[in-house]
C-alpha cells in the first residue's frame, strides 16, 4: 500500500485535533453527557469511519478498502469488550460521573500512544522475522481459551487490583476528593495526589493489557501500518460516549466473550497458516513454505461480521429469555 507523507501527515493530524477539541470541550464543562450527545457524536465517529473505509476503496483498492472494515470491526469489538472492565474500574475506584468522561478521555489517549508503539513495533518484528506469526496467532489462540475459560467460570474482573494500582494507593498520599483532572492539590494543609491520578494509572496499565491482545488481533487482518493505525484510531474515537450510551445494554450482551474468543482464534488460526506460508524455519518442513490456504480479507471481514450478529442476537435474546422467567429482574 502505497501511502504518501501527505496522507500520513492529514491522518496524525486530524486526530490530534479531534483529541485536542474533546479535552477542551470535556475540561470547559465536566458533564454526564446525555444520551442524544452520545449518540450524536457516535453517529459522526461512526460515519466517519465508514466514509474513510470507501475512501480507502476508491483510491487504495478494494483490498485495501476491506482490510480497513475488518480491522475496524475487529478493534471496534474489542473495545466494547473493554468497556466492561472501565465500567468495573470506574465503579470500583468511585469515580463520580460527572469526572468519568475526562477520565475516559485520558484513558483513550494513553491506549494511542500505546497501539502507536506496538504497532511500530509489530511491524518491524513482522518485517523481519516472518516467525513471528507463529507467535501472534499462538498468542491469540491462547487468549481465546482464556476468554472461553473466563465465561464459563463466571469470573469477575478486578482491574483495581493490579499491582501497580495497589503499590500507588500504598505509597502515595491519596486524597479523598476529585478536582477534574487535577493530580495534586492541597488538603488539610497538606499536599495530597488526587484519586484522579490512581484512575489514570488503573486504565493506563489496563490500556497497555488490552494493546497486547488488539495489535496481534488486527496484524492478522492487514500487515499495512497505516490501515493498523486508523483502524485503532476509527475504533477508540467513539469509545467514550459508547460508554455512557450503552452502559445498561453492554450488561445485556452476555455471549460477546464467546463471540470475540471466535473472532481472535479465527484471527490466530489466520496467521499461524500465514506463518506456514511465509515459513522460514529449518525444523519444519525443512525451512520450505507449506502449501496451505490462505484466508481472503473478504472471507475474514464476513466471520467477523456474522460472528458479531450470531452474538448480539443470541445475547438479546438470551436476555429477554431471562426477564421474562424472572420479571423481578426486569
Amino acid at each position: 500500500m502505497d501511502v504518501s507523507a501527505l496522507e500520513w501527515g492529514i491522518t496524525i493530524a486530524v486526530t490530534v485535533a479531534v483529541l485536542l477539541f474533546d479535552v477542551v470541550m470535556i475540561a470547559r464543562d465536566p458533564h454526564e453527557p446525555s444520551l442524544r450527545e452520545c449518540a450524536t457524536a457516535l453517529s459522526v465517529y461512526v460515519g466517519a469511519a465508514v466514509a474513510f473505509g470507501v475512501w480507502v476503496l476508491l483510491f487504495h483498492g478494494h483490498d485495501y478498502g476491506i482490510e480497513f472494515y475488518a480491522g475496524w470491526l475487529t478493534e471496534y469489538s474489542l473495545s466494547i469488550d473493554n468497556l466492561f472492565v472501565f465500567i468495573i474500574l470506574m465503579a470500583a475506584l468511585k469515580v463520580p460521573r460527572e469526572y468519568q468522561q475526562e477520565a475516559l478521555m485520558v484513558g483513550i489517549i494513553l491506549a494511542l500512544v500505546f497501539r502507536g508503539i506496538f504497532i511500530a513495533l509489530g511491524y518491524q518484528l513482522i518485517n523481519n522475522f516472518s516467525w513471528v506469526f507463529y507467535i501472534f496467532g499462538a498468542f491469540l489462540v491462547y487468549t481465546a481459551a482464556t476468554l472461553v475459560k473466563s465465561y464459563r467460570s463466571h469470573e469477575e474482573e478486578h482491574p483495581e487490583d493490579n499491582k501497580i494500582v495497589q503499590f500507588a494507593q500504598r505509597h502515595l498520599n491519596v486524597g479523598e476528593r476529585f478536582d477534574g483532572l487535577k493530580l495534586w492539590y492541597t488538603e488539610n494543609g497538606s499536599r495530597v495526589v488526587s484519586p484522579m491520578l490512581i484512575v489514570i494509572i488503573a486504565l493506563g496499565t489496563t490500556d497497555l493489557l488490552f494493546a497486547l491482545d488488539s495489535i496481534p488481533a488486527i496484524f492478522g487482518i492487514t500487515q499495512e501500518p497505516y490501515l493498523v493505525f486508523t483502524a485503532n484510531v476509527f475504533a477508540l474515537m467513539g469509545l467514550r460516549q459508547l460508554y455512557f450510551l450503552l452502559g445498561g445494554l453492554l450488561e445485556r450482551l452476555v455471549y460477546l466473550s464467546l463471540g470475540l474468543a471466535f473472532i481472535l482464534a479465527f484471527i490466530g488460526v489466520k496467521l499461524v497458516l500465514h506463518a506456514m506460508h511465509l515459513n522460514e524455519l529449518e525444523f519444519l518442513n525443512g525451512g520450505e513454505h507449506f502449501d496451505v490456504p490462505d484466508i481472503t480479507s473478504l472471507f475474514s471481514l464476513g466471520v467477523i461480521i456474522v460472528t458479531l450478529v450470531i452474538t448480539t442476537v443470541a445475547s438479546l435474546a438470551k436476555d429477554k429469555k431471562d426477564r421474562e422467567n424472572d420479571p423481578a429482574s426486569a
